[in-house]
């Protein structure tokens, strides 16, 4: 197959649409199920380049969540702790810690949860049986992968009342080193960003403290990748082998960092006790479980809280989690990983990363305040790389 019809383009006026290969060659892509749109495979291509590349670089299988033509999250397959894996609404999956592409997913998936609603997944390994069962219990548009077991096909192929979109990639597929796109009725050329990012890339440490530890390397190669495809400008958080706060496609860059860390907060805040001990109403779902912690995290949970509301939402009515225990929870967090897709042009981005935990930095470096970046990192006894490599994505 060379081409494939779809039902129309970004939006349902946009018609006709199709991909194909130019070249008049085969598509990649397996259709196996459902019938994937625009943006669809626009999520689908984007994402498997970067669990492929995860893969390649830390050696380890990957999944990442895919929203509007940016990463949720990206995760490798470490285990989860019971709290995270509570944290994730994963605790109830028989056979997770058996499976590191389900365990890659589960994180990813349960990063940034409001965001990953209606997902685009891929897989950088053979979908298997338990992976299957948690996609087919979220609401999500698809899943690529490079292949499927005999019963995860099935399982995936019944969600939707089997309209669910799954994919299948040839891992072999190599694109041409030359692309093009149109805007405007104007081609744009340009050669593939083929930049590896891998362990030698974090070789130039600019600050005093120059101790990075492995598993920190693995994290920032992860929130690198993310960024290189995530719509720019973006900046990445990542802990545990996960990105857990990803700010996309601001014009500032500060503005980048403060949504990244502000994600990356409720990640730690949803693994705090408070939440983790919250008895919901019965018969709340899920993404409606999800709606109700991220209103509780907020200044306005009064809204989940307050009186003739509360008995909607739980079985027990829970304390408030105040700002003041938020913030001292908070206060404990460090070890976190940061990328960012071009340099730092304040130290105010640093500042704020320090006040979500942030040990570990990895930018490309270059701009004419370098130094007091640098010396904002040091005063907070950072580790920090310059990359020499900016990542933009559009």
């Amino acid at each position: 197959m060379n081409e494939f019809q779809l039902k129309y383009g970004c939006n349902p006026n946009q018609k006709p649409a199709r991909i194909y290969m130019a070249d008049g060659g085969e598509l990649p892509v397996e259709i196996l199920n459902g019938r994937p749109g625009y943006i669809n495979f626009l999520d689908a291509l984007n994402s498997w380049q970067l669990v492929k590349e995860v893969k390649q670089a830390t050696g380890m299988c990957a999944a990442t969540s895919f929203k509007h033509v940016s990463p949720t999250s990206a995760a490798v397959g470490k285990p989860l702790s019971p709290a995270l894996k509570k944290a994730c609404f994963v605790d109830d999956i028989a056979g997770l810690d058996d499976s590191p592409l389900a365990c890659a997913y589960a994180r990813a998936r349960g990063t940034d949860r409001m965001s990953s609603f209606g997902d685009w997944i891929a897989l950088s390994d053979t979908c298997d049986e338990v992976t299957a069962k948690i996609i087919s219990r979220e609401v999500s548009d698809g899943v690529i992968a490079p292949a499927y077991s005999p019963k995860a096909l099935e399982i995936l192929k019944a969600k939707r009342k089997g309209g669910y979109n799954v994919v299948r990639i040839d891992p072999s597929y190599v694109p041409a080193e030359i692309e093009r796109k149109q805007v405007f009725g104007v081609t744009f050329e340009q050669g593939r960003n083929n930049f590896k990012i891998d362990r030698a890339l974090l070789s130039n440490i600019v600050t005093q403290n120059k101790a990075l530890p492995e598993d920190k390397a693995i994290d920032l190669i992860i929130s690198l990748i993310t960024l290189k495809y995530t719509q720019s400008n973006s900046v990445c958080f990542a802990a545990d082998g996960q990105a857990i706060g990803v700010g996309a496609g601001q014009q500032s860059r500060i503005h980048c960092t403060r949504l990244a860390a502000q994600k990356a907060d409720l990640w730690h805040l949803r693994q705090h006790e408070k939440v983790l001990s919250l008895q919901f109403a019965e018969g709340v779902g899920r993404p409606e479980k999800n709606n109700i912690i991220d209103i509780y995290l907020s200044d306005d949970s009064e809204e989940v809280l307050g009186d003739g509301v509360w008995q909607k939402n739980f079985a027990v009515r829970p304390a408030p989690f105040t700002r003041e225990e938020k913030a001292a929870y908070l206060a404990t967090i460090s070890g976190v990983s940061l990328g960012s897709d071009a340099f730092f042009p304040f130290s105010d981005n640093i500042e704020r990363a320090y006040k979500s935990g942030v040990s570990y930095i990895a930018e490309p470096g270059g701009s004419v305040r370098d130094d007091l970046v640098i010396a904002a990192a040091d005063s907070h006894n950072m580790v920090m790389a310059f990359t020499g490599m900016r990542l933009f994505h559009h």
